[in-house]
């Protein structure tokens, strides 16, 4: 008798943690999401900031962005939602500093989506500053207004900010996500694009006072 009572009890035990394991939905710290030591301050301090890091040259962060642009569809009004290059290298400053001219003349929306379908789908080259205005000439950007705005003294501050933010925030791969420049995830950590969704809006909803924070 006593030993049934004791594997009902550790039976019981496995149970509730297997039912705790799949519960739909469930976010844990430590797992799904890192909480930063030491915050960052955000771009936007009215709205909640979802900031997402990546690389040009990065296959993951290429098919992440279908999934981010249906989730951009009903963000919550009180999230802006951000982008910023990860600087891993020498090599990798050329598509920063794109990026940050195509924002800087307002054509972000034409220029980021395009670049990474002509690097992982077209498999184009496009690594150097000549390439680069080659390949934003042929989405209907003037070459000479971005080739201006990429050797502009504001693009150089972006890219070495990004470049310092990369290593308050921690990060050592891509794509990552920052939510309100305190919590870390990415879908590495949570293991699927699908559940990175969920884990972005638990942390959406715990800084807007929805959720109730881990003890």
């Amino acid at each position: 008798m006593r030993m049934n009572a004791v594997l009902g009890v550790v039976l019981g035990a496995l149970l509730a943690v297997q039912a705790w394991a799949v519960e739909e939905g469930a976010v844990v710290e430590g797992i799904d999401y890192t909480e930063l030591t030491r915050p960052q301050p955000t771009e936007s301090r009215e709205k909640i900031e979802v900031l997402e890091v990546f690389m040009y040259s990065c296959p993951h962060c290429f098919y992440l962005e279908p999934t981010l642009d249906k989730w951009l569809a009903t963000k919550p009004e009180n999230v802006t939602f951000d982008r910023m290059p990860a600087l891993f290298g020498a090599k990798v400053i050329p598509h920063a500093k794109a990026y940050y001219a195509a924002e800087l003349i307002g054509k972000g929306e034409q220029f980021h989506l395009p670049l990474f379908w002509a690097l992982h789908e077209n498999k184009q080259t496009i690594w150097d500053e000549e390439a680069l205005v080659t390949f934003a000439e042929t989405q209907g950007i003037d070459g000479k207004e971005f080739r201006n705005a990429y050797h502009s003294f504001d693009v150089d501050m972006r890219v070495r900010r990004a470049a310092e933010m990369r290593e308050h925030f921690g990060i050592d791969s891509v794509p990552t996500i920052i939510v309100n420049g305190k919590y870390r995830t990415s879908p590495a950590q949570v293991g699927s694009r699908k559940k990175l969704i969920r884990v972005i809006d638990h942390l959406i909803g715990i800084e807007s006072g929805k959720e109730t924070p881990p003890p």
